[in-house]
């Protein structure tokens, strides 16, 4: 797929990308049925802001049970669905890509919408505040622990928004003290211990969690390598896609991760990634639903603002769940806000990210096609 203009490239994404969950549903929905996908909903419990059905969608193009798969998904962190919809609407439409898996005999599962609850309302996490990437974990297991969100919690989400510079300067003092590697730790590792509070990993399988096995087991029971790419923004420099491997610490998958994507794959429990180090994932849930199979992972991760004006409107949003009663307008503003830190809504950011997924799924395609 080639443009001649910069007016093709925006018609191109003007057609990919979408305003809202609904629409994004729609065009997703629209051009798996153009391509003779099969289709299947997973219908959300709760529905969307504006009255809408939410729903899980996949489409799978490929023979039934091959044994290589390809999955991309979106929308694990709600409003992060912006670019992982549109990057799935130009994947269905690149008839060159669509026939180089073809030949190859591997099957490509695009899930759309893992979170649609966040997806629809703005919100990065689920219906229950839950943060799907820290939810993928062994619930009869004890609950991971992180000591350190309770000392930052209180200046993080404070009584009122914006902060007041008394909260301000207790942040400034924290990171001075503990480095900013600690405090990124301390807020976005993960908890379990506050409901309402952020990056909360939940005391249960969230619907999305459960949903997402379901899909695994039904698609990938055949096969015997996937590989599965992620669709992230909010961390990095702007446009830049980083190559986030979210798997296991093992050697051999991570030298496999690096021959097929490149040297700039980054692993979080190295501590060179823009991400945490997070203890469930929502890839995760591959080893445990495909274990006969060969599992490889990748995060990626789009940037859009700098990396603490986009914690602080992740905070800004927390803050607004605990405070319901807000003011119209203070509520109108940190969605709009919460939205434009995960999703560009320009043509030279949605440019960069469909270029980048696009090289990404073609090296993919080529690892996969040379796995034994």
């Amino acid at each position: 797929m080639s443009f001649s203009s910069p007016h093709a490239l925006s018609s191109h994404a003007a057609r990919c990308f979408s305003g809202s969950y609904a629409e994004a549903r729609r065009k997703f929905l629209d051009a798996a049925a153009l391509h003779d996908a099969h289709v299947e909903s997973f219908i959300h419990p709760e529905l969307g802001a504006v009255g809408e059905v939410l729903a899980t969608d996949v489409a799978y193009l490929g023979m039934p049970d091959a044994d290589k798969l390809l999955i991309v998904s979106s929308a694990t962190h709600g409003p992060e669905g912006f670019a992982g919809s549109g990057c799935q609407a130009a994947t269905l439409a690149d008839a060159d890509l669509r026939a180089r898996l073809a030949q190859a005999g591997i099957g490509l599962l695009l899930v759309h919408a893992i979170n649609p609850h966040g997806f629809s309302h703005l919100r990065r996490t689920n219906e229950d505040n839950i943060d799907l990437n820290r939810n993928c974990i062994d619930f009869s297991a004890p609950l991971p622990v992180n000591a350190a969100y309770a000392d930052v919690e209180p200046f993080v989400l404070p009584a009122t928004w914006p902060p007041t510079p008394a909260d301000e300067s207790a942040l400034a003092a924290y990171i001075a003290t503990h480095g900013l590697p600690a405090y990124r730790a301390a807020i976005s590792g993960g908890q379990y211990a506050v409901p309402d509070g952020i990056f909360y990993g939940g005391q249960a399988p969230s619907w999305s969690n459960r949903t997402m096995r379901t899909i695994l087991r039904r698609y990938g029971a055949k096969a015997r390598h996937v590989a599965w790419i992620d669709i992230h923004t909010g961390l990095g420099p702007y446009g830049h896609g980083e190559k986030i491997y979210p798997g296991r610490n093992d050697a051999a998958d991570m030298k496999r991760a690096r021959a097929w994507w490149g040297a700039d794959v980054f692993a979080p429990f190295d501590g060179v990634s823009a991400s945490a180090d997070v203890t469930g994932p929502v890839v995760s849930t591959a080893y445990d639903e495909c274990p006969h199979a060969s599992v490889t992972l990748m995060g990626l991760e789009f940037g859009t603002l700098p990396d603490l004006e986009v914690q602080r409107r992740l905070r800004a949003d927390h803050w607004l769940h605990r405070h319901p009663e807000a003011p119209e307008a203070q509520h109108l503003a940190i969605r709009a806000a919460l939205r434009d830190a995960f999703y560009c809504d320009n043509d030279e950011w949605k440019g960069m990210v469909l270029g980048q997924t696009r090289t990404v799924l073609l090296q993919t395609l080529l690892g996969l096609q040379a796995a034994a």
